[in-house]
C-alpha cells in the first residue's frame, strides 16, 4: 500500500505540474491578436494526418526522415505500455495485461523491444551528426548554450528510458523463468533476455534491480512530460494543433490589413462606405501585435534548422536565420509571460521584439521567397513575423531600407518599380 500511494502522488504531481505549465503556453499564445484558423476543418484535419502524423514534409531528406521516423514511433508507441505500469502501480499488480491479451501479449511485448534497440540506435546516431559529425544546420548564433545543450539532453534522456524498459524487462524475465513470487509468465523478450547476464542471479537483488528500473522508468516519463514545456521537444505536441491551424492558402499569399483594404476601396469608389475597423498598430513591434498563430509557431518550433539552411539570405552569409526568428520571439514570448506572472499584465518592461531580439538587418535581409516555410516539417511560418515587423517599420516609423525607398519612388513616380517611364515598359519587346 506504500508503494502504491507513493505511485499515486508521483502521478498527481507529474500531471497537476504539467497541466500548470501548459495552461502558462496557453496564456502566452492568446497574447497574440485574434485570427480566424477554424475554416475548412475536414482539409485541417487532412493536412494534420499527412504532415504531423504521417511526418510527410520529413522525406526531403531521407536519412534524417528514417532516424526521426524510428524515433517517433518507438518512442510513441513503446510509451503505451505506459498504461498498463500505471494500472500495476496503482492497483498493485503485476502485468496486468497479461491475462486479457493472452498471446498476443508476447507481440506486443517483443514488438516494444524491437522498438525500444530502433529508438536507441537512432538517438545514438542523432548525438554523432550533431557532435562529431557536426552537421552544418545544427551551427548558428542561435544554437549556442542552452537550444545545443538541449538537444543532446533529450537524445541521452531517450536512451536512458529505453535503456531502463530493457533492463526492467531482462530483470523479469530472470525471474519470470526462476518462478519468483508473483512474476508470471508472460511476454516474449527477445532483446532484453540477452541481458540476463549482466543481472544478479539471488533473487533479493534481482527483485531489487527489476524494481529499480521499473521505477527510473515511469519516473522519468513523467519527468521528462514536465521538462517538454522548457524544451523544444514540446513539438511533440505542439505540431498537431499547429499542422492543423496551418494556412491553406498558397504560400505566397500575405493577408490584407483590413483598414488598408478600406482606404484603398475609398479610393477606387467614392461610393464605398467601409466597417469600422479597430486598429491599434500597422503591423507588429512586439509579441502582442502578432497573431496567436504566430505564437504558436514560435512554440512548435523543433530547431531542426531545415529553414535555415534552405534560406538564401543565410547560405549568402547574410544575417538573416528564420530559426533565430522563431526562437527569438519564443524567448521574448517567454519574457512578456514571465512579467506577467511577475508584475501582471499592464506591465511594461521597456522591451520589444523588434530591436531588442530581432534586428532591422534580420528583417531586410529576407527576399520572401518562402523556401523556409516550404522546409518546415511542422509547417511554421517564419516569413509572416517577418512581414508584420516590416510592416511595423515602415507603416509606423517611415523606416525602410534604402532599396526599399526606392522602389516607393519608382512606384509613386512611374507606377512601376523600375526607374523608367511607363511608356517604355514594352520597349523590350521590339528588340
Amino acid at each position: 500500500m506504500i508503494s502504491q500511494a507513493i505511485f499515486f502522488v508521483l502521478i498527481l504531481v507529474g500531471v497537476v505540474l504539467f497541466s500548470r505549465n501548459v495552461k502558462k503556453i496557453i496564456r502566452n499564445i492568446r497574447l497574440g491578436r485574434p485570427e480566424n484558423r477554424s475554416d475548412n476543418p475536414s482539409e485541417r484535419w487532412k493536412k494534420m494526418l499527412k504532415v504531423a502524423l504521417g511526418q510527410s514534409k520529413m522525406v526531403a531528406r531521407p536519412v534524417p526522415a528514417v532516424l526521426h521516423l524510428m524515433v517517433y514511433a518507438g518512442f510513441i508507441i513503446i510509451n503505451i505500455e505506459i498504461l498498463e505500469i500505471i494500472l500495476d502501480g496503482l492497483l498493485g499488480t503485476h502485468r496486468v495485461f497479461a491475462s486479457p491479451m493472452a498471446g498476443f501479449y508476447n507481440f506486443i511485448i517483443a514488438f516494444f523491444e524491437g522498438l525500444a534497440i530502433a529508438v536507441i540506435l537512432a538517438c545514438a546516431v542523432f548525438l554523432i551528426r550533431r557532435n562529431i559529425l557536426k552537421v552544418s544546420r545544427f551551427k548558428g548564433i542561435e544554437m549556442q548554450s542552452w537550444p545545443k545543450s538541449d538537444a543532446n539532453y533529450i537524445l541521452i534522456f531517450e536512451i536512458a528510458l529505453m535503456v531502463a524498459f530493457l533492463m526492467m524487462n531482462a530483470a523479469d524475465y530472470k525471474l519470470q523463468q526462476s518462478g519468483v513470487g508473483h512474476y508470471i509468465k508472460a511476454g516474449f523478450f527477445p532483446v532484453s533476455s540477452m541481458f540476463v547476464g549482466w543481472l544478479p542471479s539471488e533473487h533479493g537483488p534481482l527483485i531489487f534491480t527489476e524494481r529499480f528500473f521499473w521505477w527510473f522508468h515511469i519516473t522519468g516519463i513523467f519527468a521528462f512530460l514536465n521538462y517538454l514545456p522548457y524544451s523544444k521537444h514540446f513539438h511533440i505536441i505542439m505540431a498537431f494543433p499547429n499542422t492543423y491551424y496551418s494556412k491553406l492558402e498558397a504560400k505566397s499569399t500575405i493577408n490584407n490589413m483590413p483598414v488598408v483594404t478600406n482606404e484603398v476601396k475609398a479610393m477606387l469608389d467614392p461610393s464605398f462606405t467601409p466597417e469600422p475597423v479597430e486598429v491599434s498598430r500597422f503591423g507588429a513591434k512586439d509579441i502582442t501585435d502578432l497573431s496567436w498563430k504566430n505564437l504558436m509557431d514560435a512554440y512548435t518550433c523543433t530547431e531542426c534548422g531545415r529553414c535555415t539552411s534552405e534560406c538564401p539570405a543565410n547560405i549568402t552569409g547574410k544575417l538573416l536565420s528564420p530559426r533565430k526568428i522563431m526562437m527569438d520571439t519564443r524567448d521574448r514570448l517567454e519574457e512578456v509571460g514571465n512579467n506577467i506572472d511577475k508584475h501582471g499584465k499592464e506591465f511594461n518592461d521597456g522591451k520589444a521584439l523588434l530591436d531588442n531580439y530581432i534586428s532591422r538587418e534580420e528583417i531586410w535581409a529576407c527576399t520572401t521567397c518562402q523556401a523556409c516555410v516550404q522546409a518546415c516539417p511542422v509547417n511554421i511560418d517564419p516569413l509572416s513575423i517577418i512581414m508584420e515587423l516590416r510592416r511595423f517599420a515602415i507603416m509606423e516609423e517611415s523606416k525602410a531600407s534604402p532599396s526599399i525607398n526606392t522602389m516607393f519612388n519608382n512606384i509613386e513616380n512611374n507606377a512601376a518599380p523600375w526607374k523608367y517611364s511607363p511608356a517604355d515598359r514594352f520597349n523590350w519587346a521590339t528588340k
